[in-house]
């Protein structure tokens, strides 16, 4: 089979990996449906990022003894059990359960699905591809919010789907994603290689500016939940939409964002990462400004496009900046990146707080922290 065939089933597991980001949407519909405060809704996001610090190093450790491929395969099989559960019942307890689990398939598959892309393509073209793999997932991504939509005010409430019809379709496709996957031959050395340990990585964080770039992913993950979380909050709080139109501002960001990382690659080309990564921190603080003064449509969707294309290409900025800076333990710096992703179980935890006491802007307050980090953090990309 040659690497283009192979490619097509690594390209559907893009596309699933993006699934983690219909918890936005989601939380919001479970908020509706059980009547929750923001600070308890949040939890949903928050759980999901928080299985990020549990699972990267060890999912390392794990692909080194069953490979890439069956690591990713066994990262779809948990994902499809997690969009199964909500389909059985809507208590909190049951979402719990299903959020935990698809933050456990997704810590696996953000782990391998990468390194499995090298496995089958080796350096050649890796790069593009990877951004090809990043436009594929935003493509789950900005869905969500449309099929959720579609389901609570479209389908057939006599199945009892409504808006969780959301979880049927993306089942459907990872089970798809899986078999296609299962069938397809990949040649790789499994067992080769030092692992990678918890302690080497924690021990990196000694290296001010792997510390310094841990907490700018962490930032980055952070406003990116919590914008995908809050958005159709503050539509909601100050133009009193319903749950149903204000789904659209999370579809919004991540069509902002899947053009920023189709942008992105080819700007970076042109111009200093430091010179564009500033470029975007001046779009999120314009978004940030716009989402705590705006009380008009076209200025909060604005807000809301400036957040997802800043916000598209600060990860892997970041992200070349730590690899670059310890050539020689880049499976390490890696491991603790991913780790990083933890950012999204911080946020949008203060943020459910901050927004219960002071309305969205309290939320919003919690977004320019990240935003402000980030902008300190400019004068340490150098090139």
């Amino acid at each position: 089979m040659t690497k283009k065939l192979t490619l097509i089933p690594i390209m559907l597991s893009f596309f699933c990996m993006g699934f983690v980001d219909l918890v936005g949407i989601a939380s919001n519909y479970v908020k509706q449906d059980l009547a929750l405060s923001d600070s308890t809704a949040n939890i949903f996001p928050s759980l999901v990022f928080f299985w990020f610090l549990i699972f990267s190093v060890p999912t390392g450790m794990l692909m080194n003894r069953i490979g890439r491929k069956n690591t990713v395969l066994l990262s779809l099989v948990i994902t499809s059990v997690s969009l199964l559960i909500p389909l059985f019942g809507n208590s909190f307890a049951v979402m719990l359960i299903a959020f935990s689990l698809l933050g456990i398939g997704n810590a696996l598959m953000q782990t391998s699905l990468n390194p499995l892309v090298s496995t089958v393509l080796g350096d050649k073209n890796l790069a593009s591809t990877l951004t090809f793999g990043q436009f594929v997932k935003a493509i789950a991504s900005f869905s969500a919010p449309y099929i959720a939509t579609w389901g609570a005010t479209q389908v057939i409430p006599e199945f009892g789907l409504s808006w969780k019809v959301l979880f049927l379709t993306f089942f459907v496709a990872s089970v798809f994603s899986a078999v296609m996957l299962k069938v397809t031959p990949v040649t790789e050395a499994i067992g080769e290689g030092k692992s990678t340990t918890i302690l080497s990585c924690l021990k990196l964080l000694k290296t001010p500016i792997v510390l310094l770039t841990f907490l700018g992913i962490m930032c980055h993950v952070g406003i990116d939940v919590g914008i995908n979380t809050t958005a159709p909050k503050i539509l909601m709080e100050r133009l009193g939409m319903t749950l149903t139109d204000a789904a659209f501002a999370t579809s919004l960001y991540f069509i902002f964002r899947t053009l920023g990382c189709l942008t992105g690659s080819f700007f970076l080309r042109i111009m200093k990462n430091r010179t564009f990564f500033a470029i975007c921190l001046l779009m999120m603080v314009l978004s940030v400004c716009g989402l705590f003064w705006g009380e008009s449509k076209p200025l909060l969707f604005t807000a809301i496009a400036l957040a997802g294309f800043g916000n598209s290409n600060i990860f892997p900025i970041c992200f070349a900046k730590a690899l670059t800076s310890m050539p020689d333990k880049q499976n390490e710096v890696s491991g603790l990146m991913i780790m990083g992703l933890f950012g999204g179980t911080i946020f949008p935890l203060i943020m459910g707080f901050a927004a219960d006491a002071f309305g969205q802007s309290g939320a919003v307050a919690v977004i320019a922290v990240g935003v402000a980090y980030l902008l300190w953090f400019t004068k340490k990309i150098d090139n």
